[in-house]
């Protein structure tokens, strides 16, 4: 019976958990678009100005990639369904994340050519570069690994560990990403307008702030 209570507790306080990280991923999208269109002309993958075409990098990296990332293992381990249900849609959710974030890349890469910047030249670029390489490792072996019927069960008892605990790392590393990008973009932009300066600090501060929430939930939730 104290289990069965303990048990009810931990999934109470990780559903509590999992609201209070989509508060902070949906506000943290608006931010992102409050600033890009806003302060930075807006989005535009195929136009002739280089700032707009680099816009498309922060948005899809943080909603499409970081965002999408949280809500494939919020999906797995907090929501009550059949747990064939709960492994497709946090597949579905992952390879959204790897689609997008595939498109942001090509985004800054594109930037980079139309103004002439050297490729790879910042921490933010290599952080960034390996997570998202251990992200689509990370895929391909849970694909490999935990969809087939047939994989044997010794096989994934051996490998669960590693892939929740190092999906739980390579989310942290993306926000670290996201950080550092933000950072070292408001430095380099010398930004004019205060306001923008606190936009961006706010950003920031909701991305790090999902990051925990989602951590949290998925931690507490195990026990449910």
């Amino acid at each position: 019976m104290d289990v069965e209570r303990d048990r009810g507790r931990y999934h109470s306080s990780a559903s509590g958990l999992t609201v209070v990280a989509h508060f902070f991923g949906i506000l943290a999208t608006i931010l992102m678009l409050v600033w890009l269109l806003h302060y930075r002309e807006g989005l535009d993958l195929d136009s002739d100005d280089a700032r707009r075409v680099f816009n498309v990098h922060p948005f899809l990296m943080f909603f499409g990639f970081i965002f999408m990332a949280g809500e494939a293992m919020m999906a797995y381990k907090t929501v009550k369904a059949e747990w064939q249900v709960r492994k497709f849609v946090h597949l579905f959710f992952h390879l959204v994340a790897m689609v997008l974030g595939i498109v942001g890349l090509h985004a800054a890469f594109k930037y980079h050519d139309q103004v002439g910047l050297t490729d790879m030249y910042s921490l933010h670029s290599w952080i960034g570069i390996g997570t998202f390489t251990l992200f689509c490792a990370q895929w391909l072996v849970g694909l490999a690994v935990f969809l087939p019927r047939s994989s044997p069960s010794h096989s994934k008892a051996m490998i669960a560990p590693w892939h929740v605990n190092g999906g739980r790392a390579l989310l942290f590393m993306a926000i670290a990403t996201a950080l550092t990008g933000l950072s070292e973009k408001a430095t380099l932009m010398r930004l004019q307008h205060q306001n923008e300066g606190r936009l961006i600090n706010f950003l920031a501060l909701c991305i790090l702030l999902f990051g925990i929430s989602v951590d949290f939930s998925v931690s507490l939730a195990r026990y449910a």
